[in-house]
Formats: structure tokens, sequence, C-alpha cells
């Protein structure tokens, strides 16, 4: 066992060394996200629907114009 832990440890000496060490952030910063054009385009095309809910509490999405259609 002592092998294989002493194997796994020169590996990631050596994916250290090529790579670089772990960059550590500071933890107390905030995330910024960013939106690309893709996310853009995947909100866009989502809003289209609404999550409703039945009795038996099942998540299911309906489009927002079958909503209109009904009601």
């Amino acid at each position: 066992m002592a092998h294989v832990v002493d194997r796994f440890m020169s590996l990631t000496d050596r994916l250290r060394f090529f790579f670089g060490p772990a960059t550590r952030l500071d933890s107390e910063s905030p995330v910024v996200h960013k939106h690309d054009a893709f996310e853009q385009a995947s909100e866009e095309e989502l809003s289209h629907f609404v999550v409703e809910t039945d009795a038996a509490g099942h998540h299911y999405a309906v489009r927002r114009e079958d909503l209109e259609k009904q009601g």
C-alpha cells in the first residue's frame, strides 16, 4: 500500500512542477459571475417556461403561452 501512496505523491509532485502550485483564492471575496453568449441564450430559452407543482408534489415545466391559452 505504501508503494501506491509513494507513486501517487510522486505523480502529484511532477504535475505540480508542470502546472505550478494550486492557487488559493480569498474565500471571503464575493464570486463574480459573468454571463457569456451561451448562458444568455439558455436563460432566454428557459424564460418561456414556468415550473408548476401538482398535488402530489411533482414539478414540471409548462410553456407560458400554454398557460395564457388556458386561463
